[in-house]
């Protein structure tokens, strides 16, 4: 029997690589998708290495849609199927509105939404002739306050996995949208923000945080809140209105 093959966006840092590290771990084969050539490289070393897995490497920049199109074509390729795609790719902005760039709000909506929308088309139209896969779209809690473009962009998100996850699961194919918050990685770095933009105790670790999400898919849930903090953060913000919820718009961005 061959191995399952899942395919992982972002994969070289924080929760993609989490990722990587724990479907290698369980025995699966791998599709690392990263912008960094030698980043990508040394990950799928390890991995095979550690784990005995097959590793193939994709560098590409989801923001570009021709390099998009190298990775939606691998997920659709029927000669080599695809049981999991991650949909992890991401970033942050550290201004507001206003005060960033429009190509850069611009190039975040096509990594957060359109490369997500595409992929999971792709992974999807391929997983459901099948009639087996599935697909984790990394999503956040921000989705559920008014934190600008971001917010907005994972609502999005959690909103199309939900969708998917209704609509395809009684064809074979299953869609969980992972919503987690502040999380130890680089994201933040890259931003230029420090852990101390936020209290100590909403910061959460990345491998506890991935394993939770793989045991919640394998449960067949459609939404992974993977902390029981963020549990009762997201219940609240559900009921909470959005002009008090706007007063805690700039945590985690200083």
């Amino acid at each position: 029997m061959s191995r399952s093959v899942a395919l992982v966006t972002g994969a070289t840092a924080g929760i993609g690589l989490a990722f990587a590290q724990q479907l290698a771990a369980r025995g699966d084969d791998l599709v690392l998708v990263a912008r960094n050539r030698e980043r990508l490289e040394e990950a799928a070393a390890t991995l095979r290495r550690e784990h005995g897995v097959e590793v193939e490497v994709l560098v590409a920049d989801l923001a570009d849609r021709a390099q998009l199109a190298t990775v939606e074509a691998r997920l659709a390729d029927p000669a080599r199927p695809v049981d999991l795609l991650v949909n992890n790719a991401g970033f942050g902005l550290k201004h507001g509105f206003l005060d960033n760039d429009v190509e850069a709000e611009q190039e975040m909506l096509d990594v957060l939404v359109t490369a997500v929308l595409r992929l999971s088309h792709a992974a999807l139209r391929s997983m459901v002739e099948r009639g087996s896969g599935g697909v984790i779209n990394v999503s956040s809690v921000a989705g559920y306050l008014p934190r600008g473009t971001y917010s907005a962009a994972k609502a999005y998100v959690t909103q199309l996995s939900q969708w998917a996850d209704l609509t395809y699961r009684d064809r074979g194919v299953r869609t969980m949208a992972l919503l987690p918050g502040f999380t130890r990685t680089e994201f933040h770095e890259r931003i230029d923000v420090g852990r101390d933009s936020a209290p100590s105790w909403l910061w959460l670790d990345v491998d506890p945080l991935v394993a939770t999400a793989l045991k919640d898919y394998a449960r067949g849930r459609s939404i992974s809140v993977p902390d029981v903090r963020y549990k009762v953060l997201a219940n609240v913000a559900k009921y909470t209105p959005a002009s008090l919820q706007a007063r805690f718009q700039t945590l985690g961005r200083k």
